[in-house]
């Protein structure tokens, strides 16, 4: 029930009471010889009783709908302020005009929204300090770890294929009689090692970690995309802009949108992927977009775990992420992370 709706009910009432009421205390002091004068008795041609009845109900109905546009104002006014709040925005000034308890609330939520803000601010500091321990820590292990598999595979594998190479040759130079069809399987099977031996090359020239590791989140997200065009047939559009984001933001939106275009691949048998990555007004929006075959969001939060993963990410770093998807028709994930006055981005 709507507030003017309570107020009308509740103002008639209080009318209807009041009548009753004084009409009682009126008749107690003033008995009545008859109680059917009071019918009889016409006012404005019309009997005292009926008269004095609507007047009644009139008044306590237009008591009831002022007040209660009254107070409807003052509640959507605190509505309006948590709103604000959840969407993470500044709330306005105190409206004028409210009533004392109005008012409170209102000190209230400003006092709520500050601390939201500190907890946003230290959380940032903590995703910032915690990233970049982190990112150490990564780099040093994975570091170590490509320098021994690029060690073992350069000592084993391409040693033995530079070894068969130089044997093929050596056989196809010495070998004078041979027929045909011989000829064509050594030299096959001498482009095949030579073949081996360039991927063996690319591979060990492409052993790198999946963290930015020193690079920008705009600088990343654009290997990443580069890297999954020459893998998959997916057509990729990006808008892209340059501006600076904190470390550790930085890193949390990294490993959401990692997550989302491997979940993109695996699951939505999508043709064509949209990354966009912007900042309007005091937020940073990241945002992929795909025309795959879509999901139901509830029920997914409920099993996924990469997803409130991800959820957890954008929460940790004092923003919010929701999910759109529609049955055939695609899904589109949006990241929106407030950028804090007065943060050190060096």
């Amino acid at each position: 029930m709507s507030t003017i709706k309570r107020q009308m009910i509740v103002g008639i009432c209080v009318s209807v009471f009041l009548f009753i009421l004084a009409h009682v205390i009126m008749f107690m002091a003033f008995p009545l010889a008859k109680w059917a004068d009071l019918w009889q008795t016409e006012l404005m041609d019309l009997p005292y009783m009926i008269l004095a009845i609507s007047l009644s109900l009139i008044g306590g109905l237009v008591f009831g709908i002022i007040s209660g546009v009254l107070w409807r104002k003052q509640l959507v006014s605190v509505s309006d302020a948590i709103h604000q709040i959840e969407q993470g925005r500044a709330l306005p000034d105190i409206p004028e005009n409210q009533t004392a308890e109005i008012t409170t609330i209102w000190e209230r939520i400003k006092k709520v929204q500050t601390h939201i803000a500190e907890q946003t601010k230290l959380s940032q500091k903590l995703a910032n300090e915690k990233a970049e321990d982190q990112e150490k820590r990564i780099q040093k292990i994975v570091s170590e770890e490509r320098n021994r598999l690029a060690r073992e595979l350069h000592d084993s594998v391409s040693q033995q294929l530079f070894a068969a190479s130089m044997m093929m040759s050596a056989i196809n130079e010495s070998k004078t009689t041979r027929d045909e069809r011989e000829a064509k399987q050594f030299k096959l099977v001498e482009e095949m090692i030579h073949q081996s031996q360039l991927e063996m090359r690319a591979l060990l020239l492409h052993l790198r970690p999946v963290a930015l590791k020193g690079k920008t989140l705009q600088e990343g997200i654009q290997e990443l995309l580069v890297e999954l065009v020459q893998k998959v047939p997916v057509t990729i559009e990006t808008k892209i802009e340059d501006f600076q984001i904190d470390k550790g933001v930085e890193d949390h939106l990294f490993r959401i949108l990692q997550e989302s275009v491997s979940n993109t691949l695996r699951h939505s048998k999508a043709n064509q992927l949209e990354v966009l990555l912007i900042k309007r007004d005091t937020f940073i929006i990241l945002r992929i977009v795909d025309d795959g075959i879509g999901f139901d969001v509830e029920q997914a939060k409920a099993g996924s775990y990469g997803l409130q993963n991800m959820y957890e990410r954008a929460v940790e770093i004092g923003g919010t992420m929701r999910i759109v998807s529609i049955k055939e028709k695609g899904t589109r994930i949006e990241v929106k992370v407030p950028m804090l006055e007065g943060d050190d981005n060096d």
